[in-house]
């Protein structure tokens, strides 16, 4: 017993110390690793916890879109963030977006007076009609956008604000910017942004049609000569051209704010004889060329020649014959 007592005796005062700070580190450890785990159970179970509800909220939108074919307001805005797409033209994806932007610009108006129309099928007769519209305009554009990229074809900035102002005074009324951006959030539920989107995808299906169509450039190249052989006889001109144009008579005065693809405001410009030259229609479906008969302080009596464009909607129409276009939600086609 002597002995080991001297042995405990001779620890030195740094090895006792050494001593009580491991027993000291040991009873430490039993409360340390069991909070390390329950750090860790936290961690991994709320991970657990977001990825589900990610997951939830996923399957969700897709039921919703694809399945159910939703179309609100919190959806498009969801797609305008997370660029889904409702079809491909050609390889190239068709942003839901785009679809859902269209559709509602077209239907919300009968949206907003649902309350007062008594034929709730009629409404969703309409609603179709507008569905299979948007989706085919969205397709359109987006093959416009495929074929723009390929011929180099852009859209300045300066151009889209340089139409989003004639805009502002269509109907022969000046509005202010803030008018007619309440207008068109009241009619169409677009804000400016959404309006210059859809400006900037109409000038670049334009600026495609009159690069690709070359049958319709050669028929306008004709027209402009015969006119200039004839004197301006646009009924000769019609007659020798025949199918390839459209000519007609507004067969007295009209309004100079008729909608009828920009000539009767072209040719209002004129003066009574006079011929507008080639100009492209205001929808970009063709070429139209104008002489004005007579003309009073608001209204017009003219002629006009119209070279349809033809070249984008055969190849269109050619890709859907192909099965190159391929759509993800079910609207039937000519309903």
């Amino acid at each position: 017993m002597k002995l080991f007592k001297n042995k405990e005796n001779k620890k030195t005062e740094q090895e006792k110390v050494e001593e009580r700070r491991e027993e000291v580190l040991a009873k430490g450890r039993k409360f340390k690793y069991p909070l390390q785990w329950t750090k860790y159970r936290i961690v991994t179970n709320t991970i657990m916890i977001v990825v589900i509800v990610i997951g939830i909220l996923v399957v969700s939108g897709w039921l919703a879109l694809y399945q159910f074919g939703m179309t609100d307001e919190m959806l498009y805005r969801v797609t305008k963030i997370f660029p889904v797409s409702v079809a491909s033209v050609d390889g190239q994806n068709v942003g839901f977006s785009d679809y859902l932007m269209f559709y509602r610009s077209s239907v919300i108006s009968i949206e907003r007076q649902s309350g007062q129309v008594d034929n709730d099928g009629s409404i969703a007769d309409l609603r179709l009609q507008y569905k299979r519209a948007a989706l085919s305009e969205a397709e359109e554009f987006t093959y416009a956008l495929k074929l723009a990229k390929s011929l180099g074809i852009e859209v300045t900035d300066e151009e889209i604000a340089n139409e989003f102002t004639r805009h502002l005074s269509i109907g022969g009324v000046e509005r202010s910017e803030e008018g007619f951006l309440k207008i068109i959030e009241e009619n169409f539920g677009l804000d400016k942004s959404e309006y210059e989107h859809m400006l900037y995808l109409t000038l670049i299906k334009v600026k495609v049609e009159t690069e690709i169509d070359e049958h319709a450039n050669q028929i306008a190249n004709k027209v402009e000569a015969l006119l200039a052989e004839n004197g301006g006889n646009y009924s000769a001109v019609a007659e020798s051209l025949g199918a390839e144009i459209e000519f007609q008579e507004t067969g007295g005065m009209v309004s100079n704010q008729n909608i009828d693809g920009g000539r009767a405001s072209e040719a209002f410009k004129l003066e009574p004889g006079g011929q507008s030259g080639r100009f492209v229609s205001v929808s970009g479906d063709g070429y139209y060329f104008v002489k004005l008969i007579k003309k009073t302080e608001t209204e017009v009596n003219f002629v006009s020649i119209k070279v349809p464009f033809t070249e984008f909607d055969s190849r269109f129409s050619a890709l859907r014959e192909e099965g190159k276009i391929k759509e993800h939600i079910k609207i039937p086609i000519g309903e």
